[in-house]
């Protein structure tokens, strides 16, 4: 087993613990179990979950036992979030629905063989879906002082704009399932976000306060971007998402790849397997050769491939290769090039005759008007699929399309633009 609190810290992957030292000597001891939740409040996990899901596979890596607990029960309720309104309460079936896709997109990165350190899939609804609400208060709200409760940061700053019972009592239910877990699979320690200490520790103190027993918690820092704005997310507010049907395996390659200088060393550490030595030598390429983006192509072909696979990622790199001219367009499956479509400028023409170049350039946004995109096709700048545009006069042929209907648009080296004529 390696030190895995020193891999962690290296990384930067250690914002709280209850107690580093003891829970380092615990480790050393031998396997230990843990877990981190996951509820369904979407019908996927976005990139902001893979933190959580890729510390359970370190520890794993590490020797330990991973537990992955989907919140069949607390994604019926919601966590009090820092957000003014509380969140909206879904169906049973809806969120049952989602417990299902979660449960599959954590177990796809985890390893559920044989031996100590076996990953296990849980949901809460197995344990709270029967209990009665007598027994529930008798035997877990009475070990919760109103007054500590109250004193949560979350709860303090939800309680100015209104916070019901039902979001109230979340801390009540997430630490019965670290209870739980305790007494099922000798689990004893949870991981989580920092914006999860409050329910981190009270699991803790549940545990003391009733079997007195000793657990721990470890949080990781939430993850920000090098200009202020939340890890993850489109600058239009778009999450990125792991199921492929919600961001395409393109969109999350290019998410990846397209990281900011400043944030790429951040993201290998966090989320690359690489070891440290591999991550520190592609920085340095990086900074000899900042144009190429060694390390940011080495992350978005690392994490592309471990959430969809390596026959995904090897499509998305010959799309972004083939949508800037090094690579055959005609080679790219239809999802894969509507996907990258998806990600550029581009217009949208009914069925029937094509209009000319010079207004698809100008009408996708490429050039600013018709008579600037002329020019540029007289300067020799203008590229359909890949050709090169010799009149300003030129007008596409149905031939020219692709999966007969796509057309893809470039000026220059770098200014990628598509054309979609819908289906009649």
């Amino acid at each position: 087993m390696t030190d895995i609190l020193d891999d962690l810290a290296w990384r930067d992957l250690i914002a709280q613990s209850t107690d580093l030292d003891e829970l380092r000597a615990l480790l050393a001891a031998g396997p230990v179990t843990l877990y981190c939740g996951f509820d369904p409040t979407a019908p996927s996990l976005h990139v902001g979950n893979l933190i959580q899901i890729l510390v359970l596979r370190r520890f794993q890596k590490a020797g330990h036992r991973p537990i992955g607990l989907v919140g069949g029960a607390t994604g019926l309720i919601g966590d009090p979030s820092g957000k003014s309104a509380e969140r909206t309460l879904n169906s049973k079936e809806t969120v049952a629905g989602w417990v299902e896709r979660i449960h599959a997109q954590v177990s796809r990165f985890l390893d559920f063989g044989d031996g100590p350190n076996a990953a296990t899939m849980v949901s809460n609804l197995d344990w709270t879906g029967d209990l009665g609400v007598i027994e529930f208060l008798r035997d877990i709200g009475k070990h919760f002082p109103v007054n500590r409760m109250l004193a949560r940061e979350t709860v303090k700053t939800r309680l100015e704009t209104g916070l019901s019972y039902t979001e109230f009592s979340y801390v009540l239910l997430q630490s019965m399932d670290f209870l739980e877990l305790y007494r099922r699979y000798g689990c004893v320690l949870q991981t989580g976000g920092s914006d999860q200490w409050g329910n981190l520790t009270a699991g803790v103190d549940l545990i003391r306060r009733v079997e007195g027993a000793s657990a721990h918690a470890l949080t990781t820092p939430l993850l920000t971007k090098a200009d202020g704005t939340k890890f993850g997310k489109t600058a239009g507010g778009e999450t990125y998402w792991l199921d492929p049907e919600l961001t395409s395996p393109y969109a999350f390659y290019q998410f990846w790849f397209n990281a900011d200088d400043r944030d790429v060393e951040k993201l290998l550490k966090v989320f690359s397997f690489r070891p440290r030595e591999e991550i520190e030598d592609l920085l340095k390429q990086g900074g000899e050769r900042p144009a190429a983006r060694i390390p940011q192509r080495a992350l978005a072909e690392e994490v592309t491939t471990l959430v969809h696979g390596a026959d995904e990622t090897e499509r998305a790199i010959a799309a972004s290769r083939a949508l800037f001219g090094q690579g055959a367009l005609e080679e790219l499956d239809e999802r894969t090039l509507a996907a990258a479509l998806a990600e550029v400028p581009k217009v949208e023409i009914p069925a029937g005759d094509l209009p000319p170049v010079a207004d698809l350039l100008a009408s996708s946004g490429l050039c600013k008007s018709k008579s600037e995109a002329r020019r540029t096709i007289t300067q020799g700048g203008a590229y359909v699929n890949n050709t090169k545009v010799a009149s300003e006069d030129a007008v596409p042929s149905r031939e020219d399309l692709l999966h007969g209907r796509f057309l893809v648009l470039r000026r220059g080296k770098r200014n990628v633009g598509g054309v979609e004529v819908k289906r009649a």
